[in-house]
């Protein structure tokens, strides 16, 4: 497995941006593909964003399409989520995952995952 810390969360106005960062540990960042996902208070943990091993293919979740934008630099073993024209109903705590398969929408298919960064929106 690997060890996965992300950062970047915070308090912003709607309409602002937001970049979240999440760095790996290990050797083998490559090797996986990684998501975002989200958990609102009294919700259930809802897809955010996946990319591919190599970076080249990425799949946003219907509500953050146009908006977010998710991307990783192997070299540095971190993954990004880049979130512009934020609302408050993206407000959560976001957590990255990595998945020693495919790149998928199912947050049981992840095998290790982050702490967890709270993002707030306010109107």
């Amino acid at each position: 497995q690997v060890q996965l810390v992300e950062s970047g969360g915070g308090l912003v106005q709607a309409g602002g941006s937001l970049r979240l960062s999440c760095a790996a540990s290990g050797r083998t960042f490559g090797t996986y593909a990684m998501g975002w996902f989200r958990q609102a208070p009294g919700k259930e943990r809802e897809f955010v964003a996946t990319i591919t091993r190599s970076g080249g293919t990425t799949y946003y979740a219907d509500s953050v399409k146009g908006r977010f934008t998710i991307s990783r630099d192997n070299p540095k073993n971190t993954v990004y989520l880049q979130m512009n024209s934020l609302k408050p109903e993206d407000t959560a705590v976001y957590y990255c995952a990595a998945n020693a398969g495919l790149a998928s929408s199912d947050w049981r298919r992840y095998d290790s995952w982050g702490q967890g960064t709270q993002v707030t929106v306010s109107s």
